[in-house]
């Protein structure tokens, strides 16, 4: 086995370690191995080879983790729902704990129960439907329907 092949295994290497990891952080070091073998393939020296990893990996992270990142930190998927929690806006929920005006309360949402309060402040009785209109934290801001 050759030295060139030897940097291309650990590149492998590192792209299933990448596998069992997030934030493209190791994936990087592979990028590097690809330059080390490149220059390894083409008889340089084992100084080289070594500059060229770590230019590699330093490129690697300045440009190609960046935009890769974007990617992985996209919040919406196909059906335009950001997250979980952003699915429940607009849904309807019942009262279970009368909401004070002013003040909080309790609605059944989906089987959850959840802190609520109203948009404008005011008093929903027990059992009344309400819209979901935003949420902070764990407390849904919700509206009368």
């Amino acid at each position: 086995m050759t030295i060139w092949q030897i940097w291309l295994l650990i590149a492998a290497v590192f792209v299933v370690i990448e596998i069992f990891t997030s934030g493209f952080a190791v994936a990087c070091f592979s990028v590097g191995c690809v330059f080390g073998s490149i220059l390894a393939a083409c008889d340089l020296s084992l100084t080289w080879q070594v500059v060229a990893f770590a230019i590699g990996t330093f490129l690697a992270f300045l440009f190609i983790r960046p935009f890769v990142m974007k990617i992985i930190d996209r919040k919406t998927n196909d059906n335009g729902v950001r997250t979980n929690m952003d699915n429940i806006v607009g849904k309807t929920a019942v009262v279970t704990e009368s909401i004070e005006e002013g003040g909080y309360g309790r609605v059944k949402i989906d089987g959850d129960d959840w802190k609520a309060q109203t948009a404008d402040g005011s008093a929903v009785e027990k059992g009344a439907k309400v819209t979901i209109v935003s949420y902070e934290s764990i407390i849904l801001t919700v509206k009368k329907l």
